[in-house]
């Protein structure tokens, strides 16, 4: 992977976090609109770190794979 590792290790840790605290709230009874956000930010974290993983990839992968000149490279 191209990406920062402990940037994206951080994000997901925070999503994790989020989701633990999403299922105490449930274990709590807590309001299903607070539950609705809470889940709300979780998903904005994942969808972050994934623009993040496939930005790198981009920069990286994709611009070696046409920079190497071999087809089955370019296609991939």
């Amino acid at each position: 992977m191209k990406a920062d590792e402990s940037k994206i290790k951080r994000l997901l840790n925070t999503a994790k976090g989020q989701i633990d605290g999403v299922l105490k709230m449930i274990d709590e009874g807590r309001y299903c609109i607070d539950i609705v956000t809470q889940i709300s930010a979780s998903k904005a974290i994942l969808h972050k770190t994934a623009k993040e993983v496939l930005k790198a990839h981009l920069n990286s992968c994709v611009i070696d794979s046409f920079s190497s000149g071999n087809k089955k490279d370019k296609e991939k």
